[in-house]
Order: C-alpha cells, then sequence, then structure tokens
C-alpha cells in the first residue's frame, strides 16, 4: 500500500518542475535566449537606400536578399554612422556616434588600445569572432589592427583607398601580406591603383574566407562581420571604376558601361548572401544565427556609377556625402527564425551606434557595453518581448567639402550643410525627400534642434569644421 507524498516532499516536487521548465524555456523575459545565437552583420560599401528588390529596385533583382526581408524584419528608418566610410564603421564597432566617436572621418587614424570594440564585447561572450573585408580603421604595424581590436581571425582590407582596388597585388591575412598573383599598372603606397593583369578577384577571396570560417567553427558561437567592398568604387579606375569579373546577365543591356558593371556587383553580392545562407542551412544552424545586413552610408557618383540611372536612392534626397537621407538612412534587415517576426516592417529610428547594446543584449553581456556609448538596443524591437526605448534624437557630424552636422528628433530634420549656412527644418512624415524647407515656419523648434545638435557635439582637434570665408570689402 503506498502512503501520500508529504508536504515537504510535494514542495520539493513542485520547486523541481519549475526549475526544468525554465531551463527548457527557449526564450527569457529579458529578450536573451539561453544559447547564444551565432551572429553575422552583413555591410555593403555604397550600396544605396533604392539598391535592393525589397526597397523598391526595379532594374536589378535582389532574390536572396530579399528572401532575407521575407523571413525576417525590414526597417524604413535605419541610419549609417556617416555618409562616408571610415567614421560610419567606427561608429559601428564603438557604438559612439560622430560627435563622440575617435575616427569621424577618411584618413589613415587607428583605433587606440583603450577602445573597446563591438569585437572585444563578444569575445568576452565566449564568441570566437571573424572579419572578412573592409576595416578602415587601423593600418599595418598599428593598435588599429582587427587583431588587436577584438578579432580572431581577419582577411581583407585594412586601408579603405587599397580597398578601392578588387585586383590588388596583396591583402591582409591577420597582421601579415597575403600576395595576389595580379600585377598593377599603377599602385599608390596603401596598394590603391589599378591592374593591368587582373587574375584574382578580391571579392571571391574574401568571400571564400568568409565562408571556411563558418565552415570551421559552425559546432560554437561565432561572430562574423563581413564588411564586403561592393558596390564601392576603384576611384583610381575613373570610369572605368566599376570593377567586376564579368557582366553576367546584363552583358547585352543597353545600358553604360558602368551601369552593368553596378548591376552586376550588386547580383554577384546577392548571390554570394544566397551561398551563405545556404552553408547555414547545411549545417543545420540557420535558426540559431541571426544575420543583419545593411550598408555604410548611401550610394556613390564614383567610377563612372550614375546612381538616377538605377534610382539608387530611392526616395530620398542626397548621396554618399551628403547629411540629407540619401547619404545616410540605409537598408536593415533582420533575419532570426522563431525569434523575429517573418515578414515585419519596423519605422523604429535607429542608427549603427544601436548595433553594439543590441547584439550585446542578445549574447547576454549587455553589461559589458561601455555606459557612455550612444547607442540603445533594438533588441526589443526585434524579439517583441518587451517596450522599445526611443532616442532623443540622432546626431552626425562631417568634415568633408564645406562641413556639415544634423539631427534627427522624431519626424523632423534639422540640416545644417554646409556647417556654415542656415539650418534647414524637414517633416519627415510627409516629406521623405527633404525638399520643402520649413524652418522660416518653425523658428522656435530650428532653435531647439540646434541647441540639441550643440549639446551632442563635443569638439576635438584632430577634426574641425572649415572655417567661414571672410566677406571681400
Amino acid at each position: 500500500m503506498q502512503t501520500a507524498p508529504s508536504q515537504k516532499t510535494f514542495q520539493a516536487l513542485t520547486i523541481l518542475c519549475v526549475f526544468l521548465m525554465t531551463m527548457h524555456s527557449p526564450k527569457q523575459s529579458s529578450g536573451q535566449v539561453e544559447s547564444k545565437p551565432n551572429i553575422i552583420f552583413i555591410m555593403a560599401d555604397d550600396l544605396g537606400y533604392g539598391d535592393l528588390g525589397c526597397y523598391g529596385q526595379k532594374k536589378i533583382t535582389t532574390p536572396n536578399i530579399d528572401k532575407l526581408s521575407q523571413q525576417g524584419m525590414q526597417f524604413s528608418d535605419f541610419y549609417a554612422g556617416s555618409t562616408v566610410c571610415a567614421p560610419s564603421r567606427c561608429v559601428l564597432m564603438t557604438g559612439y556616434h560622430t560627435g563622440h566617436c575617435f575616427i569621424r572621418g577618411n584618413g589613415k587614424d587607428n583605433l587606440r588600445p583603450t577602445d573597446v570594440t563591438l569585437a572585444n564585447i563578444l569575445q568576452e561572450a565566449g564568441y570566437t569572432t571573424g572579419m572578412f573585408g573592409k576595416w578602415g580603421l587601423g593600418h599595418e604595424n598599428s593598435s588599429g589592427l582587427p587583431t588587436q581590436q577584438g578579432f580572431d581571425e581577419f582577411f581583407g582590407y585594412l586601408d579603405q583607398h587599397h580597398a578601392h582596388n578588387y585586383y590588388p597585388t596583396f591583402l591582409m591575412d591577420g597582421d601579415q601580406r597575403f600576395k595576389l598573383a595580379n600585377v598593377p599598372k599603377s599602385e599608390g603606397k596603401w596598394g590603391q591603383g589599378v591592374a593591368k593583369s587582373k587574375e584574382e578577384y578580391s571579392h571571391d577571396l574574401i568571400m571564400d574566407r568568409a565562408l571556411n570560417f563558418v565552415d570551421k567553427h559552425k559546432s560554437k558561437p561565432f561572430f562574423l562581420y563581413l564588411p564586403i567592398t561592393i558596390p564601392h568604387a576603384n576611384n583610381e579606375a575613373g570610369k572605368e571604376g566599376m570593377e567586376i569579373p564579368h557582366y553576367g546577365i546584363f552583358d547585352d543591356k543597353p545600358w553604360p558601361e558602368p551601369q552593368k558593371g553596378l548591376a552586376a556587383m550588386i547580383t554577384k553580392m546577392d548571390t554570394d548572401v544566397g551561398r551563405l545562407m545556404q552553408r547555414l542551412e547545411q549545417y543545420g544552424i540557420d535558426d540559431n544565427t541571426i544575420v543583419f545586413f545593411t550598408s555604410d552610408n548611401g550610394p556613390h557618383r564614383e567610377g563612372g556609377n550614375n546612381p538616377d540611372f538605377q534610382n539608387s536612392n530611392g526616395p530620398l534626397n542626397g548621396i554618399k556625402r551628403a547629411l540629407t537621407d540619401g547619404g545616410i538612412r540605409v537598408p536593415m534587415i533582420a533575419r532570426w527564425p522563431g525569434h523575429i517576426k517573418a515578414g515585419s516592417r519596423s519605422a523604429h529610428i535607429g542608427a549603427f551606434w544601436d548595433i553594439m547594446p543590441t547584439l550585446a543584449e542578445l549574447a547576454g553581456v549587455k553589461s559589458k557595453v561601455p555606459e557612455d556609448t550612444d547607442g540603445i538596443s533594438i533588441a526589443p524591437t526585434l524579439t517583441g518581448l518587451k517596450k522599445q526605448e526611443e532616442h532623443k534624437n540622432l546626431f552626425w557630424v562631417f568634415f568633408e567639402q564645406k562641413g556639415a552636422r544634423a539631427l534627427r528628433k522624431g519626424k523632423w530634420k534639422a540640416v545644417q550643410q554646409p556647417i556654415h549656412s542656415a539650418i534647414r527644418l524637414y517633416d519627415l512624415s510627409s516629406d521623405i525627400g527633404e525638399t520643402t524647407n520649413l524652418a522660416a515656419i518653425h523658428p522656435d523648434l530650428v532653435k531647439q534642434l540646434e541647441s540639441e545638435m550643440d549639446s551632442q557635439y563635443v569638439a576635438v582637434d584632430r577634426w574641425q569644421f572649415p572655417k567661414p570665408k571672410k566677406a571681400k570689402k
């Protein structure tokens, strides 16, 4: 004859059941996941807001990237760190916007040993970290090398000028030069130039290394940062700067040669995104991998390319080097089956400085993010598990040409470009193309946004706005 369990036994069994249920729960209320997801962050170079099919592109098809959008979340109001290369990448890696970050413009600057990068944080979380493509934040024999800034593996370009050249004589493998068979017609100090014998296409080598990284580290959490160089132009090649081995399906199009080149580049990029996703499926890890896709800034008018030909900036105004949205608003797609709702769309206003806290939260190490960074985690938007915190504003500065600064606050956008011109004001909710200046109608708002821009900027000697020209007597 069995006896009834005692009250203490019953309580112990209840506690054990609750504990086991908690251990097997796939998600926590905080938005973190028990099993750390693999993280892949793909960033194109000079890809416009309107260059993808899912963002309205008509002349070039991008089925693999469009599939990411169909299976995940597409953002309408996401912004790059800057309107040019190096500062945008610095913002992404360090979580500070260009009013605060160390590298605020293109140059030959190197991250410092004291800088904390996204890769450092994910390394601390137990991730194997790999970067393949264009770095732009450090040079040979400097503290800015990727392998000294949190990456276990690196293959690609250090210098952004070197990265213009798709047929260089070398790429960097860790801290060593990896020689290629290309023969230069001309070559600059940093490896930039034009090849007369084009044997090895750098993008293909970079993608092969990225896929090999997944092959090697598929059984444990990894962070793959893939800042590819496509569709940037080789500026040193002039109007023949859209370098690609062949035009493929665009070869017979009655288009200018540079437009065939741009289209073929974007198609190659899309094909390689498909190859990467197939690799994840092959290993059965695609459901436990969050994939981001974006661009470092707006489209370019370089290498013979005309961004108007295929409407690269979509409904936006301006291109690379502008602080109107065409220069800084970028595609942003995030896919994570079972966690991010398929086919979802978000109008959340976010930017590159949000990526560090977002990935840190998803990896369970949000406390490792430096307290003074400018970002806010968008994990709540991605997973829908809690309320999303909003930015008070988003801010940018730019030092090239005649200098510029801009601020977005809700539906309002203030732009001062050139820096010594009057501030222009736009209502993005009704004027996404920033065509109608409302500054004269809302002078008090302009004054408020000017004050907010002033408060967001910490001046440093290295980065200076051009001085105003003195009026002629």
